[in-house]
């Protein structure tokens, strides 16, 4: 892909942050064939154990691999962000799509309900709605479900607030296309970039809030592998062994930083790309059609 629009230098970020989170994708899906040890085996006999050859990043306080751990817990981040990311999309998109472009009292319904959601702040709102539910994964599916579609709904409706009086749509109208058949063809091919930078970073936060959760108690539950409840597990070895909270500390780190900084360099790049390129043919079209009549 040719990153038109960016200079060298951010080029090479931007290939860099691919180059890692396709890393970690990649061992999230072949963790079983990576990880050298069983993350959930305990050997009190091997517990704390410093880096060696057989361990390289040592032992937890119940004697398992850190090493596999973590690899493990790629696994569950990536696993829960991208079905979390998908269905948030699929739903915010439509119901923003659908409330910008028809308007009236649908419209009103769906954005109050989204000014609502939006008045707390995303980390309170998700504890409030796992509190209520309980700690789990499932819960915290949910909850990362209800809030996160909220942002997609919104940024796409006033998205498309903008370009219903695009001439390109009054011509699409004109020419007798449906209202699904605009939205499709005509509407979302122009939004998507932005979707796709929004849900970069989302991303990143979804992952500090799964993280945070689990480091709560209210999260992923152990002996589950997650970096979050490992930092938990962490805690009471901070001074003797800093590193069982460092470890996953990092790992997070990164995996925020490079979703952030994808998707700030992605909001660049899109910034200067040309749209609506076949508004010309349409507005051809819609002049010979009522030429015509």
């Amino acid at each position: 892909m040719k990153l038109i629009g960016l200079s060298s230098g951010k080029r090479w970020v931007v290939c860099l942050c691919l180059l890692f989170l396709g890393v970690c994708a990649t061992t999230a899906v072949f963790a079983p064939w990576i990880a050298p040890h069983d993350p959930y085996k305990i050997g009190m006999a091997i517990k704390l154990l410093p880096s060696s050859a057989e361990h390289w990043l040592g032992t937890d306080h119940l004697g398992r691999d850190v090493l596999s751990r973590l690899i493990y817990g790629v696994r569950i981040s990536f696993g829960l962000v991208l079905g979390v990311f998908s269905i948030s999309v699929l739903v915010g998109v439509s119901i923003g799509m659908l409330s910008g472009y028809v308007g009236g009292w649908l419209d009103q319904l769906f954005m109050r309900i989204c000014d609502g959601m939006l008045a707390f702040p995303n980390l309170v709102l998700v504890l409030g709605i796992v509190g209520m539910l309980g700690p789990g994964i499932y819960q915290v599916i949910i909850a990362l479900l209800l809030v996160q579609w909220v942002y997609y709904a919104r940024m796409t409706r006033g998205l498309v607030l903008q370009l219903r009086s695009e001439p390109y749509l009054m011509a699409a109208t004109i020419c007798g296309s449906s209202r699904l058949t605009i939205l499709r063809r005509h509407v979302f091919p122009h939004i998507f970039p932005q979707i796709v930078v929004i849900g970069t970073l989302e991303m990143g936060w979804a992952i500090m809030d799964i993280s945070a959760l689990s480091f709560l108690g209210l999260g992923i539950q152990p002996p589950t592998a997650e970096w979050g409840a490992m930092i938990n597990e962490g805690r009471g070895y901070l001074r003797e062994h800093p590193s069982l909270m460092l470890y996953p500390g990092m790992c997070i780190l990164l995996v925020v930083t490079a979703f952030n900084v994808l998707g700030e360099s992605l909001s660049q790049l899109f910034g200067v790309k040309k749209v609506k390129e076949r508004s010309t043919l349409h507005v051809r079209k819609a002049s010979r059609k009522v030429s015509n009549s």
